[in-house]
């Protein structure tokens, strides 16, 4: 969405995503110093970038994404020293996992050091700290000089931004920069894990999966039903098309899908059906706009194309969208969690 005239407006600066040109990234640097509110992207999707220890900037990402202050925002770091700096006493297993995996995708949930406001957690004594495996977000943090917080730059319950022109249809003329550094690779958030628990507890699942992480680890990590997605307590990633989720055998996912949108649209509905690339000849004589999310066997694509669907149904003119679920192994998990969470209703189990 484009200001309205007197609005204020919002700086586009191109960036190389591979080799980011120093004096874009200082400009962007000098602003979040300043206290303003930068989007940025990393591997996993935009993040909407200000000054951690600035509680002042903080309170900005809060009104300006309209997120409840209860809802705790992550630190993004650039160096493992400064996760000793900003966790207090982290355990050693911690740190030997963040030397492996760092930079990437993963989220440490860990008791917090007195260097980190109150306003950062939502209150909580422990925070979310990430190192992301981006040239422009670990050029920004290191021109910034001090961490960022950096949740998803949209609108608080939308779908994720993956591109910068995501960024611009939520918060244009709200922000004071966009670093544009073109599309993500990931297109889902981090993995979270909180390891304030024992055993470690899922969070939210992400790119790095659970099979990958207790593999690492050499022990077992807590899934809840909260992080699959099946205990709902807020609106998130959801599209403003309603959306309804079908789960179980595939043959008898198809069929229910297939008999959801005839009955709808000789009803007069308008009706997309989200589907993976093996399904998508079921679908075809429906009177209905079929959507490939992408393979089974490649759930990285899925991933990739998830959010950037969820956005598109918006603009189709349809009146409901039906989605056909995967199964929830490795990535599938963070997929159907996602998935589950967008259309804030029970799925349809067959």
């Amino acid at each position: 969405m484009r200001p309205q005239e007197g609005e204020n407006t919002t700086l586009i600066i191109k960036v190389n995503p591979i080799n980011p040109e120093k004096d874009r990234i200082a400009k962007a640097a000098k602003i979040i110093r300043e206290g303003g509110l930068v989007a940025f992207p990393t591997e996993t999707v935009y993040g909407l970038g200000a000054d951690a220890l600035n509680p002042e900037a903080v309170k900005k990402v809060y009104e300006v994404k309209r997120r409840p202050r209860n809802i705790p925002l992550i630190l993004h770091i650039s160096s493992i020293d400064q996760l000793v700096e900003y966790a207090f006493d982290p355990p050693e297993s911690v740190l030997k996992l963040a030397k492996k995996l760092w930079p990437g995708p993963i989220t440490f949930v860990l008791k917090k050091s007195k260097k980190v406001p109150g306003i950062v957690t939502g209150g909580r004594n422990s925070v979310g700290i990430r190192m992301p495996a981006h040239p422009v977000a670990l050029s920004l943090i290191e021109e910034s000089n001090r961490p960022l917080v950096g949740p998803s730059a949209n609108l608080h319950g939308r779908p994720s931004p993956i591109s910068a022109e995501h960024v611009k249809e939520d918060l244009y003329g709200r922000i004071d920069a966009i670093l544009d550094g073109g599309d993500v690779t990931f297109g889902i958030e981090s993995t979270v894990i909180d390891f304030t628990s024992t055993p470690p507890t899922l969070m939210r699942p992400g790119p790095l999966t659970i099979e990958e992480i207790e593999g690492l680890i050499g022990g077992r990590i807590l899934v809840t039903e909260k992080a699959r997605g099946l205990v709902i307590d807020r609106a998130q990633y959801s599209p403003r098309t309603p959306l309804v989720v079908v789960e179980g055998s595939i043959g008898r996912v198809m069929d229910r899908i297939s008999r959801m949108a005839s009955e709808m649209s000789s009803l007069g509905l308008k009706i997309a059906i989200i589907s993976p690339t093996e399904s998508l000849k079921r679908y075809e004589g429906l009177n209905a706009k079929v959507i490939d999310i992408g393979p089974k066997e490649s759930p990285i694509e899925i991933a990739r194309n998830l959010f950037k669907i969820l956005r598109e149904i918006d603009k189709i003119g349809v009146d409901l969208a039906l989605v056909e679920g995967i199964e929830e192994k490795g990535l599938g998990l963070a997929i159907m969690s996602r998935l589950r969470k967008a259309s804030g209703r029970p799925p349809i189990r067959v």
